[in-house]
């Protein structure tokens, strides 16, 4: 292994960048790199007057590293001017240094080995709260070898980034997919162009129950590593992410067989966000349905549950069902509501056929998901090996 010089990041932090007040330049239009502009990697363009508080200014080049919500990994390369001035949020810390290149440094700071040392600077009380000390961080050492190394260990994680953002591109357009195949057989669930025949929704399954309601659950039924709740926190994109932190007993399991889920139920969020729904699958067999959510028992000669799923899931009945939902403040759904909901019923045999085509795309995706991981592990040994001048 190679000794690899280090330098404390107070060294290159931008302690004085400056800073100014957009509102007094109501007219005048900045680029502001704001927390939430990081997604899209694009700043945003906006008037003076839009902007409510003061903003550091920043250069070309500059490296910003979130202090909030730090668990997210945010690092962000200021980009060339566009005739504009450019403006930062306070939460970022400005890195600025002619010794290091700013590409190397972004790197540097979302590696795991620097992550988990940003962590331990952190202080508050939980979620958007937590911030990263700066006082704390710029006292955290980094690898500085060589600007011509820098620049060389810079491209070679870029290019594995590239490689990584690619097959999440592709497996986002085979989510994408799934839906045209759903609009292209069935269109759109509410105003059914096609003219499928309609029913209540409890017409075509066999059952539809509501989670317990709290009184059913005390304090001492909850257990780390027990049986799972499934709440529609639980519920992301479609698939079913249990939490062994949100689990009960075997013996308050046993009491609540009413409400414990079967391979090829549809559970459904009833609280909050409308339209998060997902099929039970054998893994998850025996779960609990929780109070915020609902299960669907579908009579498969009729309907069935991937169809369903994807009815229920679509946008523009996640918009019907806000419609119907119940409660100013916490949008909530009631096993009447669900019950008496009208979906279109196209014949079984094309129900069926949907499923081959969607289980088509989803043997792809698993392979795209392969590749990821794959290029994710190799990602991790890259930066690895490039931090400790092994690459």
């Amino acid at each position: 292994m190679n000794e690899v010089q280090t330098i404390s990041l107070g060294e290159i932090m931008a302690k004085k960048s400056g800073s100014v007040d957009p509102s007094k330049f109501p007219d005048e239009v900045f680029d502001l790199y704001s927390i939430p502009a990081f997604d899209s990697r694009k700043p945003e363009v906006v008037a003076g007057k839009l902007i409510g508080s003061t903003k550091q200014i920043v250069e070309p080049g500059d490296v910003l590293l979130s202090k909030i919500v730090p668990h997210i990994r945010r690092s962000w390369v200021v980009g060339e001017a566009q005739g504009r001035r450019i403006i930062a949020s306070g939460e970022w810390i400005v890195f600025r240094s002619e010794i290091i290149y700013s590409n190397y440094l972004r790197h540097v700071l979302v590696s795991d080995p620097f992550h988990s040392k940003f962590m331990s600077t952190v202080s508050g009380v939980g979620g958007s709260l937590l911030r990263a000390r700066p006082a704390f961080v710029e006292k955290i050492k980094i690898p500085l070898p060589p600007l011509p190394e820098q620049q060389r260990i810079a491209d070679i994680l870029d290019r594995a980034e590239a490689l990584r953002t690619k097959r999440r591109a592709s497996l986002a357009h085979l989510d994408e997919l799934t839906q045209s195949i759903f609009y292209d057989m069935f269109g759109d669930s509410v105003s059914n162009p096609m003219g499928w025949k309609r029913c209540p929704l409890k017409h075509c399954v066999d059952h539809i129950q509501i989670g317990p309601f709290g009184s059913l659950l005390h304090k001492e039924d909850y257990v780390f590593g027990g049986i799972p709740l499934i709440n529609p926190t639980h519920i992301e994109y479609g698939k079913i992410v249990p939490d062994l932190n949100q689990s009960i007993t075997v013996q308050k399991h046993a009491e609540l067989q009413l409400y414990q889920l079967q391979q090829g139920d549809v559970i459904m969020g009833r609280r909050g966000e409308m339209g998060r729904c997902a099929i039970v699958g054998s893994e998850h067999n025996g779960m609990l349905c929780g109070t915020g959510s609902l299960f669907i028992r579908p009579d498969e000669s009729k309907a069935t549950a991937i169809y369903l799923q994807a009815t229920l899931s679509s946008a523009t009945m996640r918009k019907h069902l806000e419609g119907f939902s119940l409660g100013a403040t916490l949008p909530n759904l009631n096993r009447g509501i669900v019950g008496e909901l009208a979906v279109s019923l196209p014949p079984i045999e094309l129900q069926h056929e949907y499923a081959q085509r969607v289980a088509t795309v989803g043997k792809i995706k698993a392979a795209h998901k392969a590749s990821l991981a794959e290029l994710d592990e190799l990602f991790t040994s890259l930066q690895y090996r490039a931090f400790r001048g092994e690459l």
